[in-house]
């Protein structure tokens, strides 16, 4: 298998992607945004082996023959990809066909540009008299947790949602990036990371600013950090502030990362199962819990099915993920190279196509969190879940809600209306309305 840079697709007639399409999706992908060439994220959830991969293919094929430079960003050593699309995926981004390319990240690679930035940092400020410059990063392996943390740094260089990656040239900016990770719950961790970093950043600061061993490590860190960050995108976040300012700013950044996976503009993540088997639904529901809980939303559900596949399973699965918009997609057959342009073509697939159109679009869905100040209650909606999953904390004085679920944390700031003591709790419709004393 090789690069196949040359392959087109032939003219689609009959199919749902017009010319009019087209030009609904370069518009949509590039609204809602600060720049009007703003980089969406797409990605997917789902149980092992419920077809992420092949949805994530399928979507970078479909937005690639609508004319969005697409990127597929693969994340682990599986080599599914590499079949589906008949291409060698490396570390370097290589053409699969018009407007799709295709990366492969691997974190003994992406340990390297960092430690370079800092090595270059500390060379002109001098702070560990060489130490650091006589790491060599090739030596280094990974250790638990340096995966996550080294993805978030790719990534941000690929979409920029924190507003620190180095300007990009029109001919490296990619309109779409749909990345499919190694597994969901590392997906969901990088997803809730900006919102969850907020508060060990508050924590930080404190320490910081209130013991003397912060007092004075604080400052050469983050001048470290400023000139690693400059050399990187030939700008100073820090320079000349006070240490109060210096910290609103990390606090800025942050929060423009965890607003960046509300906005559907800018991000999309769609649950995929199989409608035959039970575990690979509820696991998909669970998902879509987990998603809210992360602080995103879910834009639709794919399931993976045979030709012959019974409408009733078909049914029973869509109204099990209303009201989110599902489709299905035809299982593909493994026994020679994928024709990419007659899957996409293929009517079973038609529903799947347009679900993709229209992610973009303002789908009506249930609130996460609703507030009824006359009832003092508050609901949040939690697919997947059922009321023994949840656990409720309050510790400052009635203002917020620390709701516990999906081994994820989320902190909802109440109303000054209903502040007040949790009095009950009770699990209704996939959601949870608690009332306050």
């Amino acid at each position: 298998m090789g690069a196949v840079s040359s392959f087109s697709f032939p003219p689609l007639i009959g199919t749902s992607i017009s010319r009019s399409s087209k030009s609904r999706l370069v518009v949509a992908a590039s609204e809602g945004g600060a720049s009007s060439s703003a980089t969406k994220l797409l990605t997917f959830l789902g149980k092992g082996g419920s077809g992420k991969t092949t949805a994530a293919i399928l979507a970078a094929q479909h937005y690639a023959l609508a004319g969005l430079n697409t990127c597929l960003v693969i994340h682990g050593q599986d080599t599914t990809a590499d079949y589906l699309l008949n291409c060698k995926i490396g570390t370097s981004h290589i053409a699969c066909s018009k407007n799709l390319s295709a990366v492969r990240l691997e974190t003994t690679k992406m340990l390297l540009e960092p430690l370079k930035l800092l090595k270059q940092a500390d060379a002109q400020l001098n702070m560990t008299q060489g130490t650091l410059g006589g790491i060599v990063g090739e030596e280094l392996g990974i250790l638990p947790g340096m995966d996550s943390i080294l993805l978030v740094l790719a990534l941000e260089r690929l979409v920029g949602f924190l507003g620190i990656a180095a300007s990009k040239s029109q001919q490296d900016k990619f309109d779409l990036i749909i990345y499919d990770g190694i597994n969901s719950e590392e997906t969901l961790r990088i997803i809730g990371g900006s919102s969850k970093a907020r508060l060990y950043l508050k924590y930080l600061r404190t320490l910081a600013e209130k013991t003397e061993l912060g007092r004075l490590a604080a400052p050469s860190l983050l001048r470290l950090v400023d000139e690693a960050m400059t050399i990187s995108s030939s700008r100073s976040y820090f320079n000349g502030k006070m240490s109060s300012e210096i910290w609103d700013t990390l606090d800025q950044i942050l929060e423009r990362g965890s607003s960046a996976f509300l906005n559907p503009h800018k991000f999309g993540c769609l649950l995929v199962m199989d409608p035959n088997c039970p575990t690979s639904i509820n696991s998909a529901l669970r998902y879509w819990g987990c998603t809210i809980q992360a602080g995103a939303q879910v834009s639709g559900a794919f399931g993976i099915t045979s030709q012959q596949e019974n409408l009733e399973i078909l049914e029973r699965a869509k109204k099990e993920f209303s009201p989110l918009p599902s489709a299905f997609i035809s299982r593909l057959l493994m026994n020679n190279p994928i024709d990419w342009s007659r899957v996409l073509l293929d009517t079973d697939n038609e529903d799947a196509r347009h679900l993709l159109n229209s992610l973009t679009s303002q789908v009506v869905m249930p609130s996460p969190v609703r507030f009824d100040v006359k009832r003092r209650s508050v609901t949040l909606f939690m697919p997947g879940f059922d009321k023994s999953d949840i656990k409720l904390y309050q510790y400052r004085g009635g203002s917020e809600l620390l709701v516990e679920a999906g081994d994820q944390r989320r902190v909802i700031p109440l109303p000054s209306e209903i502040q007040g003591k949790v009095g009950g709790a009770k699990f209704e419709e996939r959601s949870v309305v608690i009332t306050l004393l």
